[in-house]
């Protein structure tokens, strides 16, 4: 997410390796790049503008921290910079208002609205322990609705039903009257989407506003537009009283542009980013974090949350229990801990979080296959439980059965039994209460040089 721009910065960065201190000249041609990056990001030329400015007054003649180099403390003012462009803070939803709280979904179509209805349904659900109703007031796409109602079903909250032919005012105001009549906390009202903005799709969605008198009208934008998402969502906000915008598709957007571009184009905050296609990728947007992901630094919050949802803690607890009695990491456990790591997004979703990445050469995240953990898992279903339990006694025959079963070549194998041999190593560090040294041992561990914020600070 964002690598584009990211790799851009850290260049930057970099390239101030080794100097003492920021002169006027080194600041101007470290902002040249930055604008050159921010510009390739295609973030809004506005944005670039105030936001070079402010970096400007606040590098030059800045004195530097003993603790920091020159590179450290320019990379400092930028993440504050870009901090303050996305939003001092995270914006959370308005719920306290009386039951049911209506969330109002605008946007275009194809920017991926009603799966985000559902997706901050199960969020509502997740996070807010909320009893939430969904409702379409689509009428002009005929799959919408049962599109909505499938959703619905996934997630597990409940579906209002609403008759097409009735229109979309009449829907809404019936979804409204049985959401009440089930003591529904959270009622989400998707809405008819265009392939562009036009008079009557804006006409109807302002009269279902003045209708449901909603608590949060939401404007769903796909994060991969760039600095158009900001145009738009401006455009929308002109018309309707929004309160907020929602990212999507953030996961496939590598420049940032719409991320930077949309707070300061609309006034609005941005709520929710999208990050992939589950029912559960959807977060809500800390500016904080953003930053220091763009600059390589990481996200640990985000992915300590992701794995406090997504691990069964069941499983790695009786994994740990095994570990500690020496009974040893065969591939029974190594599959585990695959699926673990798929379910969490997969190798790039991992190393998108973790503090470092930035310095890393461009291109090395992406060069990540998600497809080497599906071979894996196929490599180990093909094994008997025998073989998985004791990988020692796996010779040649066996070799040739699980290949010819798993469709993988000898690589693939000899490169799992590999890793297993790792990783087992590593379980047996853990073995007698040496898990915590083991800990402190790990890049990232907490100490002195701990990046307030999560993550270590870049050395340049």
């Amino acid at each position: 997410m964002f690598e584009n721009l990211g790799n851009r910065l850290s260049a930057t960065f970099r390239s101030l390796s080794g100097k003492t201190a920021l002169n006027d000249g080194q600041v101007q041609a470290a902002l040249r790049d930055v604008r050159r990056a921010l510009i390739e990001a295609d973030v809004a030329l506005p944005v670039v503008r105030d936001f070079i400015e402010r970096v400007r007054q606040r590098a030059t003649g800045q004195e530097i921290a003993r603790s920091l180099t020159p590179a450290q403390t320019l990379l400092k003012i930028v993440q504050a910079e870009l901090e303050a462009v996305m939003g001092s803070a995270s914006a959370e939803l308005e719920l306290r208002a009386a039951s049911p709280v209506v969330i109002l979904m605008a946007g275009l179509q194809g920017s991926g609205k009603t799966t985000t209805v559902a997706k901050l349904a199960a969020w509502l659900k997740r996070e807010q322990q909320k009893k939430v109703m969904v409702a379409s007031a689509d009428v002009y796409r005929p799959a919408a609705i049962d599109q909505l109602r499938t959703l619905a079903a996934q997630v597990e909250v409940e579906f209002f039903a609403g008759d097409s032919s009735r229109g979309a005012l009449a829907i809404a105001a019936a979804a409204l009257k049985e959401a009440k009549k089930q003591f529904v906390d959270v009622l989400i009202v998707d809405t008819a989407g265009r392939l562009a903005i036009d008079d009557e799709m804006m006409l109807e969605i302002r009269q279902l506003h003045e209708t449901l008198k909603p608590a949060e009208s939401l404007f769903v934008v796909d994060a991969m537009t760039g600095q158009d998402a900001a145009n738009t969502a401006r455009t929308f906000g002109d018309a309707l009283p929004l309160t907020g915008v929602v990212l999507t598709k953030a996961d496939g957007d590598a420049r940032g542009g719409a991320a930077l571009s949309v707070r300061h184009v609309t006034g609005k905050p941005i709520k929710f980013i999208g990050t992939g296609e589950k029912p559960d990728a959807l977060e809500a947007f800390h500016p904080e974090r953003i930053a220091s992901r763009i600059l390589g630094m990481g996200d640990m919050m985000s992915l300590i949350e992701e794995a406090e949802r997504k691990v069964d803690r069941k499983k790695a607890a009786r994994m740990a229990q095994k570990v500690r009695k020496g009974r040893g990491f065969d591939l029974d456990d190594m599959r585990e801990q695959l699926r673990q790591m798929r379910n969490m997004g997969g190798l790039a979703g991992i190393m998108d979080k973790l503090p470092g990445m930035g310095a890393l050469p461009p291109g090395a995240a992406g060069m990540m296959d998600e497809r080497q953990l599906v071979r894996m898992e196929a490599v180990i279903n093909s094994m008997t439980p025998r073989e998985r339990s004791n990988p020692a006694i796996i010779n040649g025959s066996r070799k040739r059965r699980i290949l010819q079963g798993a469709g993988a070549k000898i690589q693939d194998l000899n490169r799992l039994l590999k890793q297993h041999k790792t990783m087992q190593k590593a379980a047996r560090k853990m073995k007698g209460g040496k898990l915590q040294k083991l800990m402190d041992q790990l890049p990232g561990a907490p100490g002195p040089d701990r990046f307030p914020g999560g993550g270590n600070f870049p050395r340049f």
